[in-house]
């Protein structure tokens, strides 16, 4: 990897540290770790990340999380061990704690700094209207089969995409812009439509995005799904990133 890299792989392994905050963001940041923390209680919607801890700080930490967390009414997070992160054995540390595997635990850190390949004519437009996130909204939980949270109000640092097949719409995706470039997600299609360019369509619209903004940058921390696509569309992989949930009362 080049010098370069050291910079994609940071933002890659800890996407929530560098995507600008909404409306009911919040994040907690200094030398040991990262913590944010969105709009719900699900352990998605609150998210530690760049542990830079000693052994002995472990629980120190995650007791501290907790506490912000709590404050917040809420009652689990996500931790996201990346590759970089201290110490070495963490994830293992943290299991014995009585943390547990995300449904997807290990996911890998990509991106793109040249054009995509792979053109698709699929239709993609931006979300305007309250409609059109509300459209956005049922077609992530209908796909990763959680409930229908309604959407937040319009934010100029995360756009929602929508994808058209004949005039129909039959995917949803997300990116979040900063200094660095964009970063994807949220990603989902129907599955009456996959296989006819929707995703490649929704990863175009966000990279011409990046560009115009003169940010020719996209990251994201793929799933098994996800992966071979991208890799396809040009994305390198970086890094890996070890998913566990933590729920506490």
């Amino acid at each position: 990897m080049s010098p370069g890299d050291d910079i994609l792989i940071e933002v890659a392994e800890n996407a929530n540290t560098y995507t600008p905050l909404g409306p009911q963001d919040e994040r907690i940041a200094n030398d040991r770790y990262v913590l944010w923390m969105g709009r719900g209680d699900e352990p998605a919607w609150n998210v530690a990340q760049r542990f830079r801890l000693r052994a002995d700080e472990i629980d120190e930490v995650r007791d501290e999380i907790h506490g912000h967390v709590r404050a917040k009414g809420r009652t689990a997070c996500s931790w996201e061990v990346g590759s970089s992160a201290t110490p070495v054995d963490l994830v293992d540390r943290l299991l014995e704690r009585g943390l547990v595997e995300d449904d997807e635990p290990l996911r890998v850190g990509m991106a793109l700094s040249s054009p995509p390949s792979g053109l698709s004519e699929i239709d993609v437009r931006r979300a305007q209207t309250d409609d059109d996130r509300r459209i956005a909204a049922s077609i992530a939980a209908a796909v990763y089969g959680g409930p229908y949270v309604e959407p937040p109000p319009p934010d100029p640092g995360t756009v929602t995409y929508l994808a058209y097949l004949d005039g129909r719409p039959v995917g949803r995706a997300t990116g979040s812009f900063s200094d660095h470039g964009v970063t994807l997600f949220g990603a989902a299609v129907m599955p009456e439509a996959r296989g006819r360019g929707s995703y490649r369509a929704l990863v175009h619209a966000r990279w011409q995005d990046a560009v115009a903004r003169g940010t020719p940058l996209a990251v994201t921390d793929a799933g098994s799904q996800s992966r071979p696509i991208l890799a396809r569309m040009g994305c390198r992989e970086l890094c890996t990133i070890r998913a566990l949930i933590d729920r506490f009362e």
